[in-house]
Parts: structure tokens; sequence; C-alpha cells
């Protein structure tokens, strides 16, 4: 079973845009998890938008007696601390401690993640924080286009998994229709890198843009571990509620009406 990591950014920004305490995101985690998601994703990032130190060691607390629950952590390795009150990405891992760090080739002043690591030439500095972060405890899957080539240096360079970007393929469901040839051509791409990364000895995980309407068709990858979903899960709870969606994106994801 491909296992369902929620994103709560979403929730740290609705709660940013009015300021206080509300909505929760920690009381958002534990409803998600209540409706059946297997993990917690989140992606701080240096100007704070949404997610912010406060929130990921309230959520390390939360969930730290939950060995049952993964906690991902995505964001750039590189980025540091900022005047702001952000203490750089490093140290996040080392005080939150997660099972999984996901790391993104995220520019500071980047809306969305909407590339993977291009890892021709001289990859040392990331080698040393995949050591690093290994080393405090965490599986580390780096961000990757379905690029065999690429992928193959992940393995080489030591990271545990991918983190496949499927916002191409999504972008294909949503024009052309989850049955049209080009939709198809799309998952035949990402079903020959889950496979070769499988192959090299990584893990697959997998996430942008996926929902209710491509997951059906994505779902046929047998290799993908895991699937990282905040945006489109958040837009839908707005009209049909946070339990529901979660349990409707489950469904989707094991293949149920």
């Amino acid at each position: 079973m491909t296992a369902l990591s929620v994103n709560l950014n979403k929730v740290a920004l609705l709660r940013n845009a009015r300021g206080g305490h509300a909505p929760s995101v920690t009381d958002a985690a534990e409803t998600v998890l209540g409706a059946g998601a297997d993990g917690i994703t989140v992606h701080p990032r240096p100007d704070q938008r949404h997610i912010r130190p406060d929130d990921v060691l309230a959520l390390a607390r939360l969930l730290e007696s939950r060995s049952d629950v993964e906690f991902n952590i995505e964001g750039n390795p590189f980025a540091g601390p900022r005047d702001n009150g952000y203490p750089g990405f490093d140290a996040l891992i080392e005080q939150a401690r997660p099972q999984q760090a996901t790391l993104v080739p995220d520019g500071d002043n980047q809306l969305t993640s909407d590339h993977g690591f291009d890892l021709r030439g001289d990859n040392e500095a990331l080698i040393g924080k995949i050591r690093r972060y290994q080393g405090l405890g965490a599986r580390v899957s780096l961000f990757m286009d379905p690029d065999l080539e690429q992928i193959t240096r992940a393995r080489e360079i030591g990271a545990d998994r991918i983190e496949l970007f499927t916002g191409p393929f999504a972008e294909a469901v949503a024009e052309f229709g989850i049955d049209h040839p080009r939709s198809h051509a799309s998952l035949a791409s990402y079903q020959a890198a889950a496979r070769h990364a499988v192959e090299l000895g990584l893990g697959v995980n997998a996430g942008h843009d996926l929902d209710v309407d491509n997951l059906p068709l994505f779902r046929r990858i047998a290799e993908v571990s895991e699937v990282s979903i905040g945006h489109a899960l958040i837009a839908r709870a707005l009209d049909d509620g946070l339990i529901a969606t979660v349990r409707a994106f489950r469904r989707a994801l094991d293949g149920e009406s």
C-alpha cells in the first residue's frame, strides 16, 4: 500500500494570513492522521510564509510517541539562518529529528517546488548534507525529475530515496484527461524512473499536484512507497471537509470507488 503523507503548509498559510493561532497546524495533523493519513509533511521556507520553526518543533513533539507516523521535513539543505528567525534547515533537522528529510533545490523566492536536483558536476556539499541528516536518524530523499541518469547519480551520492516531481504528469492529466495517450505516455516515463530507482536500491516517493482525479492512474506505479500531497488536498477540503477529503484521497490511492 502506498503511504499518504499530508503536507500542512496551506493550513499554516491560512493561519498566517490573519495572525493568531487558528487554524491550528497540530490540530490539523491530528485530524488527518485520525482520518487515515500515514504521515505528516511540512516544507518550512526561509521567508516563513507558512510553516514556521515553532510549528516544526510542535509537530515533532506531537509525533514523537507515534512510531506508526512518519514526520517528513522538506527543504533546501543549503538554506541557512535568516534575520527573521528562520534557524536554517540544518538546525530544523537537528532539533526535530524527523524520520525523513526530503531535500529540494528551492530558491528563497520560489513560489513552489517545480524541478528536481541537477546532479551533474560537484556534489560534495550535497553529499555532506545527506550524511549529516542520516547521522541524525533521518532517511534522506532527493526531489528529482523522472530522469534515469539523474536518478543514478542520486544513488551514487548516497540518497536513500527519491521523490519524483509529478507536476508534468498532473499537468498532462489536467489538460488531456486521464485516458489520453499523452497522459499515459507521461505515466510511462514515471514508471520507468521508479523501476530504475528500485533496481538501484532506492526507495521511491512522489509528489506535486497529485489529486483524486489523477491518483487512480498514478497509483499503477507499484514501486511508489509514499505520496506527499498538500495543496490539492487542502483545497478540496474547503468544500468537502478535511476528514472526508483525506478518506477520499486514501480511497483513490487504494483503488476503491
